[in-house]
Parts: C-alpha cells; sequence; structure tokens
C-alpha cells in the first residue's frame, strides 16, 4: 500500500529553528520543503531594490505582477530564485531582515504569497514554514507545529548564523532588538498575525538540540501519516 503524503505546518517566531526542522523533516520523509518566510524576503529584497512606496497600493500591486519566487536544489541546498536569479545570500541581511516585517503585513503581498504556497503545496507531501502555515495557508494540515524559544536562544542563534556567514558587525543589541520588533508586528499585524493554531503541537526548542528536536518532530509525522493511511483523518 502506498504510504500517505501528509502536509506538515511549522510556524514560530523569528530565529527558532524553523527552516531548520522544515528541511531536515522534508529531506527525511523525501517531502518538498518550502520557505515561506523566504519568499516574503523576496518581495521585500525587490521593492528595497526597486524603491516600492509600501504606503501606495498601486506601486505595490504593480510591482507583485513582475515579481516570481521559485525554489532550487544548488549543491544540495535549497535556493531562493526572485525572477529567475539567486538571491538567497541577499534576503538573508540585516538589510531584508529590518524591512520584511513591514511588507509581511501588507495584504496584497499575503494574499499573492498564499496564493502560491497553497498552489505550491496543493498534493501534499509537504513541509513548509513560517508564520500563518498552519493557521491560514494550510488550515487542514495533518500535522502543525509551532516552535517557541527563549528570545536570549534566538539571539545567540543569530548571532552565529551571521557570524558564520562572515558578518562580524552586528552587535547583540541589535539582534535582540530585531527579533523583539519582528516579534511584535508580526503578532499584531490585522492579516494573518502570527498566532498558534489550536490544533497545533508547541515544541519550546531553548534546550533541544536539532537532533533531539528533529527526532521528537519524525515520531510526530510519522504518527500523522500512519493516521492518515489509515483513514482516521481527513484527506
Amino acid at each position: 500500500m502506498e504510504t500517505s503524503k501528509i502536509t506538515i505546518a511549522v510556524d514560530g517566531f523569528a530565529a527558532c529553528g524553523k527552516s531548520t526542522l522544515a528541511k531536515a523533516l522534508a529531506k527525511e520523509l523525501g517531502y518538498v520543503y518550502v520557505d515561506s518566510g523566504a519568499m516574503y524576503r523576496a518581495v521585500t529584497l525587490y521593492f528595497l531594490d526597486h524603491q516600492i512606496d509600501i504606503q501606495d497600493a498601486m506601486a505595490v500591486d504593480a510591482a507583485l505582477d513582475q515579481i516570481t519566487i521559485h525554489f532550487e536544489n544548488v549543491n544540495g541546498q535549497n535556493q531562493t530564485f526572485l525572477n529567475h536569479v539567486n538571491v538567497e545570500d541577499a534576503i538573508r541581511s540585516m538589510r531584508v531582515s529590518s524591512y520584511v516585517s513591514p511588507v509581511a503585513t501588507i495584504s496584497a503581498v499575503r494574499k499573492a504569497m498564499v496564493k502560491l504556497q497553497q498552489t505550491m503545496g496543493a498534493k501534499g507531501g509537504i513541509a513548509m514554514d513560517g508564520r500563518d502555515i498552519g493557521t491560514v495557508v494550510f488550515k487542514n494540515a495533518e500535522l502543525k507545529l509551532f516552535l517557541t524559544a527563549s528570545i536570549e536562544e534566538r539571539t545567540r542563534r543569530r548571532l552565529a548564523e551571521w557570524s558564520s556567514k562572515g558578518v562580524l558587525d552586528i552587535t547583540k543589541e541589535e539582534v535582540e532588538k530585531n527579533l523583539r520588533t519582528r516579534d511584535h508586528i508580526d503578532s499584531t499585524r490585522a492579516d494573518s498575525p502570527l498566532c498558534q493554531a489550536d490544533d497545533a503541537i508547541e515544541i519550546d526548542n531553548s534546550l533541544l538540540t536539532p537532533e533531539e528536536q528533529l527526532q521528537f518532530a519524525l515520531s510526530l509525522s510519522k504518527e500523522a501519516i500512519e493516521k492518515k493511511s489509515m483513514g482516521l483523518v481527513a484527506s
């Protein structure tokens, strides 16, 4: 009997390791991984590079019509392409990080990205991370995970991430302020605010290693797959 494929939604605050977990789950299960946050970062990069006034609805709509986003596996790594150009490094910069939350609050942007995400995941067999995946994009996902971690741990992780990329001129205080600001904007925006779905399983990974978290999430995934295979959950 063919194994049923489920949809896995991974939500949570910035620097909680959502992408790391979703990527690992997709690899282990042979699923497609989609980084929804990268999609909003790509839009933000386009807006910055083309000096789009995010207060101008017509300018935003016109810009969205000029944007295409897709993902490719390049040398074993998931890479984000904006209008067929690899922008993976550019979208991870502080320049984009400082501007992405305001862009992500724009209803037109969210609607465009949600539509694209739903198209990508229409057939299941997908692991997607973001902030509204379980509450908006895939409300019927068979497995919903919500990741949390202390602000101190998230700051440490983000600093380590940038340091590994050779970015050494950012202070701990700047990173923590950026994360707190993003938390506030993401949680209070009018359109699809960040919140935990009622049926999501919360994982506080402040003290967990990536491997410990992966093994726990894998066990939850396999339970969900088995339930779907047995017809115990709606397709």
